[in-house]
């Protein structure tokens, strides 16, 4: 292999609860007839800039995990190690300290996120062989409005009625004060995969790992790179990058499939023909 071809270790967080999925494995959940995890990898495995693939699941249930998973993800080369207990920071980092030596880059990808278009993907891994961390994101289109604590109904809403039969068998409305429309002017939403040098990743987790680097008000990794002063740039996601949160992305998700299926069938992307995207370049300084 050329000394100075891109070798990159893919990192699949998978020790989350699906809390908000109902108590169901949202990672076990078929997609057209497989898995969410298994579509997940196989967005990773077969790329000619991937040299491993890292799975970081639950350690509490690493056992079972591997029973379930272990012959499949064997067959398409992929590591199971033990991911944190708690925080997301902790599964990633141990996931990163099975990263080989030889990979020259890290890319953290959501394991529920199954259905990145291979457009996208190439994009950031592009993009990521000239700047050091590269995160895919869209623009914001939707009104965002800042909520504050829940709204009292007012007295004169009231039914007189209530104070005589209670509240009993009445729908409960629950509303909250807006106090702030949010301009959306620069706001984008960050998807995965997050893609960096694979030495400045880790100096961000061991300052997470030694007390430097605070992670309260951290959410993804390349806030955690950010907070070291170092640029993170954007390239353009995928508006079809759904990450299966609750179980009404299921359907979605399946649907962004048979697109990507028919772009592929005619020879172009999801979104049909070629296309040319700018990058944006973020910092602390911004």
């Amino acid at each position: 292999m050329d000394e100075h071809a891109m070798r990159v270790a893919v990192i699949l967080p998978a020790a989350g609860r699906s809390r908000r999925f109902g108590g169901q494995a949202k990672l076990e959940v078929e997609l057209a007839g497989r898995a969410v995890l298994l579509r997940a990898v196989d967005l990773f495995a077969k790329r000619p800039e991937v040299s491993e693939v890292i799975i970081a699941a639950d350690p509490d249930g690493l056992d079972a995990f591997k029973l379930r998973w272990g012959d499949q993800l064997g067959f398409l080369g992929v590591k199971v190690v033990a991911g944190g207990r708690a925080e997301r920071w902790e599964t990633v980092q141990k996931a990163i300290d099975a990263v080989s030596d030889e990979a020259t880059h890290i890319a953290v990808h959501d394991a529920a996120r199954p259905v990145a278009d291979a457009q996208m993907i190439k994009r950031v891994f592009a993009a990521a062989m000239k700047f050091e961390a590269v995160i895919p994101a869209v623009p914001v289109t939707a009104t965002i409005k800042r909520l504050g604590e829940k709204a009292e109904v007012p007295a004169e809403s009231a039914d007189p009625l209530d104070a005589i039969l209670g509240e009993a068998g009445k729908e409960e409305i629950e509303a909250w004060q807006v106090m702030q429309t949010v301009p959306r002017e620069g706001l984008w939403m960050v998807q995965t995969p997050q893609v960096f040098k694979a030495d400045l990743l880790r100096r961000a987790y061991q300052q997470v790992s030694n007390g430097t680097l605070a992670t309260d008000q951290i959410t993804d990794d390349a806030g955690l790179v950010e907070a070291m002063g170092q640029q993170v740039v954007a390239v353009m996601g995928d508006p079809m990058n759904v990450k299966i949160t609750v179980p009404e992305d299921v359907p979605f998700a399946e649907a962004v499939l048979r697109v990507h299926r028919a772009g592929a069938a005619g020879g172009e992307d999801a979104l049909g023909g070629k296309r040319k995207f700018p990058t944006w370049a973020e910092s602390d300084e911004d």
